[in-house]
């Protein structure tokens, strides 16, 4: 003689005590009532589907800590950008500065050049002469 196994099936109890609180994720298991829908597992179907929403989110994910990463760099790069601006600035003062008729003259002093007193003459060529 074989012996039936007689179980009760696992379900999911919903306790609403007076003085509980529900969640706001009960509450939409409750509305949904998706209890019913994965009773025997997840259906077959929706597989391809929740595969294809998965890639979407990593992609997302990943779009979006890429775009992060660029953010950082371009914000480095604008401050490096603004630094050798800055350097630029003053370099090409102190050349200005320093390309000056009197700055020229008073530096090559040092080595015993001086500056010419008499203007330079014009060589002027007639069309023939050449």
């Amino acid at each position: 003689m074989q012996k039936k196994n007689k179980m009760a099936k696992n379900t999911y109890k919903i306790n609403k005590g007076k003085g509980e609180k529900t969640s706001l994720f009960s509450l939409i298991e409750n509305k949904l009532k998706l209890d019913s829908l994965f009773d025997e597992g997840v259906p077959a179907k929706y597989i391809p589907h929740t595969l294809f929403l998965t890639a979407i989110a990593i992609f997302y994910i990943g779009n979006n800590h890429w775009a992060e990463k660029t953010i950082r760099k371009i914000d480095k790069m604008q401050v490096e950008v603004e630094e050798l601006r800055a350097d630029f600035t003053s370099l090409k003062a102190d050349y200005m500065f320093s390309s000056k008729q009197s700055e020229v003259a008073r530096k090559v002093k040092k080595i015993g050049l001086k500056e010419s007193q008499t203007p330079p003459n014009k060589i002027v060529i007639e069309k023939g002469e050449h």
